[in-house]
């Protein structure tokens, strides 16, 4: 079986139990997550082969954190090491009215530092079906934007696919560098673009017309053009997937997702969330289970994103970064199966 390569910062995520605030806590829940890693663990749990990398320090929290990996299937066999120090997010969980709150400890991570050269891509991507990255890696140096490149250019060479979600995370763009001057050139070199509400209009200045989320329910229709002019943009892409999250309140959202492939706009159906476990790691569960989607159901963009819609949504149920969904618990979803009765 080909395998899919994702690569990124994965890190320590240390949150605050029973949606407590910082101020309340006197202890924290460690786990580790970062967007490709999430996407990784989401294709082994569906079955598929999938190999992370990024670069870690030599130490005991970066060998827990391979161990955590191992422990869910994910291969690290390309795995880098060197720096100082693994990435760290402090995690508040929001209620109601009140939002989540997300509070980085990143700079200066092993990741940051890595170059071009140190990866050897073409050994990497041997056997390899898939490369995914995200907007989040570019955005922690300009080495790192420089790495991305060097893997998408790799990749393109030898006709594997490559997506990418956009990812935009306006408190990692402090090297002097703006979003819109890095990722044109990235995505160039994408088939496969997702983004939510926000990512198009704030790195490319694509917006729909009259759309407010904090309304708690988002038009599909309205995004058709972001998708149009994101093809424009960039001719490469075969298909450009947004997904749909209305802000209700903290703990319930509704959820949904389109796919427009140049021709054809699909819209999945509308979830109502209404007692949200943890919403950290929804976007890379969606991207997880859209690749799971394409490969699996080919030539049904339907039911590929019904499926990552589907798979998303359970995510909001399972705390930590990783989506621990099964194919059939994803399936029973799409087929309507929403009940959460008990299987005995």
């Amino acid at each position: 079986m080909k395998k899919i390569v994702t690569f990124g910062e994965i890190m320590l995520r240390l949150s605050t139990p029973n949606y407590q605030r910082f101020c309340q806590a006197t202890n924290l829940n460690a786990t580790f997550g970062g967007g490709e890693a999430n996407v990784a663990v989401s294709l082994v749990n569906y079955g598929l082969n999938a190999e992370f990398i990024s670069r870690l320090p030599m130490n005991e929290i970066a060998q827990a954190c391979i161990m955590d990996l191992h422990k869910y299937g994910v291969s690290t066999e390309n795995m880098k090491f060197g720096g100082e120090r693994i990435g760290i997010y402090f995690l508040e969980t929001g209620a109601v009215a009140r939002p989540s709150k997300v509070i980085y400890d990143r700079a200066y991570s092993s990741i940051s530092e890595i170059k071009p050269g140190m990866i050897d891509w073409e050994k990497v991507f041997e056997n390899t079906q898939w490369f995914h990255w995200t907007g989040i890696t570019p955005a922690l140096s300009q080495s790192a934007a420089d790495t991305v490149s060097e893997a998408i250019q790799a990749a393109n060479r030898l006709g594997i696919t490559v997506s990418t979600d956009l990812n935009f995370r306006k408190n990692l763009w402090k090297y002097g560098k703006k979003a819109s001057e890095v990722m044109p050139d990235l995505v160039n070199g994408c088939d496969i673009i997702l983004g939510n509400e926000e990512d198009a209009d704030m790195v490319f200045g694509i917006k729909p017309k009259g759309v407010d989320v904090t309304k708690g329910y988002v038009e599909a229709t309205a995004y058709q053009s972001v998708c149009t002019q994101m093809m424009t943009n960039f001719p490469r892409a075969k298909k450009v997937i947004v997904t749909l999250r209305g802000s209700i309140s903290a703990n319930h959202n509704s959820w949904s997702g389109i796919l427009w492939d140049g021709k054809q706009l699909f819209k999945a159906p509308d979830y109502s969330i209404t007692h949200i476990v943890d919403r950290v790691g929804g976007g890379d569960s969606f991207m997880g289970g859209l690749i799971y989607g394409l490969i699996t159901y080919t030539g049904d963009d339907q039911k590929a994103l019904n499926f990552a819609v589907a798979a998303s949504c359970l995510k909001h149920t399972i705390h930590g970064d990783f989506n621990l969904a099964t194919v059939g618990e994803v399936e029973n979803l799409m087929n309507g199966d929403g009940s959460g009765r008990v299987l005995r």
